[in-house]
């Protein structure tokens, strides 16, 4: 049986995309389910609540994809 995914501080939580999402860069976590062994995340954009899609909340870990908090183009390039 595969480990279950834990993610105990997700709601709530703040992420920033390293590239732009639905034309937006910073989202919070709004919801979560489990889904079997996977939990899943409802992410909105700060700026625009009407933008809302759900991910698998493992995304989340590659800092390809997503940064924890909120951060500027120039925290996320490192210029």
């Amino acid at each position: 049986m595969a480990k279950k995914q834990k993610f105990p501080h997700l709601l709530g939580s703040k992420w920033t995309s390293t590239q732009k999402t639905w034309g937006w860069r910073h989202f919070q976590v709004i919801n979560r389910k489990n889904k079997d062994k996977w939990v899943f995340a409802e992410m909105t954009a700060s700026c625009d609540d009407n933008v809302r899609f759900w991910i698998n909340a493992q995304q989340l870990k590659d800092r390809d994809l997503w940064q924890p908090g909120w951060k500027t183009l120039k925290d996320i390039h490192g210029d």
